[in-house]
């Protein structure tokens, strides 16, 4: 919230004081005034400008986020067309195995 956006709402606040009141109503609005700020600034607010800033960097960080998992999905695809399926791998090690043997016979 922007000071000028403080002091009016201060300003505001001062004069909807019931009448008997407005005659200290310059030392209740500077109140008002420090009262907002402080609440605010306990709030730990950011700016437009940040939010859009951070925004923006999560726009980013989604789109890597999304290209990388298609990647690894198109890496898992390739790696399991061609890790041999189980029934091969057992046929090919029957045939080492009986190479293995005739060799020793």
């Amino acid at each position: 919230m922007t000071d000028n956006a403080i002091d009016g709402l201060a300003r505001k606040l001062a004069e909807t004081l019931p009448q008997g009141l407005r005659s200290v109503g310059e030392d209740l609005e500077k109140n008002f005034r420090a009262v907002l700020r402080s609440g605010l600034a306990k709030l730990d607010l950011v700016t437009r400008e940040e939010f859009a800033v951070q925004e923006a960097l999560l726009a980013r960080t989604r789109e890597k986020l999304a290209t990388l998992e298609s990647r690894l999905d198109a890496l898992g695809a390739s790696s399991a067309s061609k890790t041999p399926s189980r029934k091969k791998a057992k046929s090919v090690k029957k045939k080492v195995a009986r190479k293995k043997a005739s060799k020793k016979t």
